[in-house]
């Protein structure tokens, strides 16, 4: 007996409200005898975390305790045999005799908005193979209801979310064991509603100011300069001061496959005879993915570089401009340079999150009229963004969310104005001074496996408290039911692949029914740098998913 989960797949990646169709296929050399066949569309997200030795007072290092913690954010189950209409003509407690030959039987399942975690997993859940060591993680007791998150990897034996189709073909005798199927699919979520357009901007300042300007060096003195009245000697000029700001509209969000809305202005603040050239542009997308397992947490790091020039000589402005007056740094630099293919969206889950913040760093040379000693100096500014998947929800969802809103009293849209997010970083009209940025250093850690986490006590919020806690405002799943799939534009996404985007096996006794899963770590890529809680670093990349 073989058999497969062959899925129809009329996009590279699955999303909110789509329709996952598919077959299992059963082929048979022989007559066999089947109780049933179950479908089951399943998803979940798991991490795994090793904590730190610690020395005891009589100088012994136990082994580190390894966690691990398991959602099921999807689950939905179908019998696809026997059907209605078999169980109504027979009643047989030996199974269905299947003659020899190729059988199918179609499913259908709709994608929700939200997860739906299960309080308890079963053994086969939790269970987890390390070498020749068989690992068992616990029930989790913290859950957040928010919207399904994308498909994730990139951090082997550490994290992932994956989402799958699985067939069990359950068998009467418990010697013959069942058979499991599954195949692995890409999920990339529907984006949440986006605030109303504004032209207000999020923006990042910081100021510098130039060495003053070296005078001209005197001529040499002649045989009968004594005799003339003495000259002054010559006086420095005026130091230029600058201010290279970084805007983005407000919210700062920003969106996969699509150029970055980003503006760019130099100001000068005093007069000068220097000349300002843009030397070097760098921009880098930073994505921090939280992980944790109970009370282990750690927060792995991971950059793409999204533009990075040299060697620019491009003036900005001349020195007979009035003080204050903006340059507008060209956009044609990155307007042309979408997003990876591999940034996934921000979210927030059970047992992992991810953010982002946009570093751009800017060279600026300062030349002087007459001198031949340019200054060069590098300005660090880094917003915090919201990455959006850019699949737009269907407009029959916006307007069932209008309405909503408008049957209930809610309190405005826009939030109110942060001052947590680190100085320099405010909403304001664009024109309105602002403090410098100061910048942040991500460290990195060495590469073991398992990933060493930092133990939170279990009442700070988030790190094992008991219950199911509310996540960010997303979409009900009362409204899907009658809601059609997406019929927009689909954007490109690339996950790692497992280590088998399906795999088919034969296991021991034990029914169809239970929440169960192939408990393997995929082969994925890892991110290339991570940093700890507390900060060590041991290794760097600029790379990420290749």
């Amino acid at each position: 007996m073989t058999a497969r989960v062959q899925l129809d797949r009329p996009h590279a990646h699955f999303t909110n409200l789509d329709l996952v169709t598919g077959r299992v296929i059963l082929s048979l050399t022989s007559d066999e005898a089947v109780s049933a066949i179950i479908v089951k569309l399943e998803g979940e997200s798991k991490t795994r975390l090793a904590g730190q030795k610690v020395v005891q007072s009589d100088g012994l290092q136990p082994s580190k305790k390894t966690e691990q913690e398991v959602h099921k954010l999807l689950y939905q189950v179908k019998e696809v045999f026997p059907s209605e209409e078999i169980k109504r003509q027979t009643s047989s407690t030996a199974g269905y005799t299947l003659a020899t030959g190729q059988h199918e039987y179609p499913f259908q399942f709709k994608l929700p908005f939200n997860n739906n975690c299960a309080n308890t997993n079963s053994f086969l859940t939790n269970v987890n193979f390390a070498g020749m060591r068989m690992e068992i993680a616990r029930d989790p007791v913290y859950h957040l209801k928010a919207a399904l998150p994308p498909s994730l990897s990139g951090f082997p034996g550490e994290a992932e979310i994956r989402y799958y189709v699985k067939a069990t073909v359950v068998r009467p005798r418990f010697y013959q064991g069942n058979h499991r199927t599954r195949s692995n699919f890409t999920f990339f979520p529907i984006e949440p509603p986006r605030p109303p357009t504004s032209q207000e901007e999020t923006y990042a300042k910081r100021g510098h100011q130039f060495k003053a300007g070296l005078p001209p060096v005197p001529k040499r003195k002649g045989l009968f300069s004594s005799l003339k009245s003495p000259t002054p000697p010559p006086q420095p000029s005026e130091p230029l001061r600058l201010e290279v700001d970084a805007r983005l509209p407000h919210p700062p969000i920003i969106t996969c496959n699509e150029a970055l809305p980003l503006r760019m202005l130099v100001h000068r603040l005093s007069r000068g005879s220097q000349k300002i050239f843009l030397e070097t542009i760098h921009i880098e997308l930073i994505a921090y993915t939280n992980v944790r397992a109970h009370e282990l947490r750690r927060t792995e790091c991971g950059t793409w570089v999204l533009l990075s020039l040299s060697n620019m000589r491009e003036p900005l402005g001349n020195a007979t401009e009035e003080p204050g007056t903006p340059i507008v740094v060209d956009n044609a630099y990155w307007k042309d340079r979408p997003l990876p293919n591999t940034v996934a969206p921000s979210f927030e889950t059970c047992n992992i999150s991810r953010r982002y913040e946009l570093e751009i760093k800017v060279g600026l040379m300062s030349r002087s009229i007459g001198s031949g000693l340019p200054e060069f100096i590098v300005i660090p500014l880094r917003h915090p963004v919201q990455v959006f998947s850019g699949i737009a929800p269907p407009a029959r969802l916006l307007e069932a969310m209008a309405a909503q809103r408008n049957n209930s009293v809610r309190t405005p849209s826009r939030p109110p104005e942060k001052t947590s997010q680190g100085p320099g970083l405010a909403v304001h009209p664009p024109d309105t001074p602002l403090t410098p940025l100061t910048p942040l250093t991500p460290t990195v850690s060495a590469n073991m496996p398992p990933r060493i986490g930092e133990h939170v006590p279990a009442n700070v919020s988030g790190a094992g408290g008991v219950g199911e806690q509310a996540g960010p405002p997303s979409y009900e799943d009362a409204m899907a039911e009658d809601m059609a799939p997406v019929d927009g534009r689909r954007r490109d996404y690339h996950v790692s692949e497992m280590a088998t985007d399906s795999f088919s096996e034969k296991g021991g006794g034990g029914g169809g029914g239970d929440r169960s899963a192939q408990a393997a770590s995929g082969s994925q890529l890892r991110e290339p740098s991570s940093t700890d809680q507390d900060g060590r670093s041991a290794a760097t990349s600029t790379d990420i998913e290749r």
